[in-house]
């Protein structure tokens, strides 16, 4: 993650596009989820389908502030697919779901305008 989120930082370090090209950020529908009771910050635990190839994957994000658990199911997210999973407290995340944040800090999940296909990879 990055140390600062203020939009008004400065660019990061440059990086070459074979960089880029390995991170692996796919979008795929959420099928469940639920509160992360315990965490240190209001989060969500979620399941994340992925399509055939990569499959379900599970991801706990800090967005409870802005999101019940029943309106995100159907919806689709961007994640990084290719991180090694992720102890969080008690739980593991397979996935790191993608977003940005608002005024406020909280975080405003990064999904697409249109309904794509599961597994479908950012370019």
């Amino acid at each position: 993650m990055h140390l600062d989120h203020d939009p008004n930082a400065p660019a990061a370090q440059l990086i070459d596009f074979p960089d880029f090209l390995r991170v692996d950020i796919r979008v795929g529908t959420i099928v469940s989820a639920k509160p992360y009771e315990g965490a240190r910050k209001p989060s969500l635990k979620m399941q994340i389908d992925f399509g055939a190839v990569i499959g379900v994957k599970k991801s706990c994000a800090q967005i409870a502030a802005l999101y019940e658990p029943d309106q995100l199911v159907g919806r689709q997210v961007a994640a990084v697919v290719n991180f090694p999973p992720r102890q969080v407290g008690k739980a593991l995340s397979e996935v790191l779901t993608l977003g940005f944040p608002n005024d406020d800090g909280d975080v405003v999940l990064f999904s697409p305008d249109s309904q794509v296909q599961d597994g479908s990879r950012l370019f």
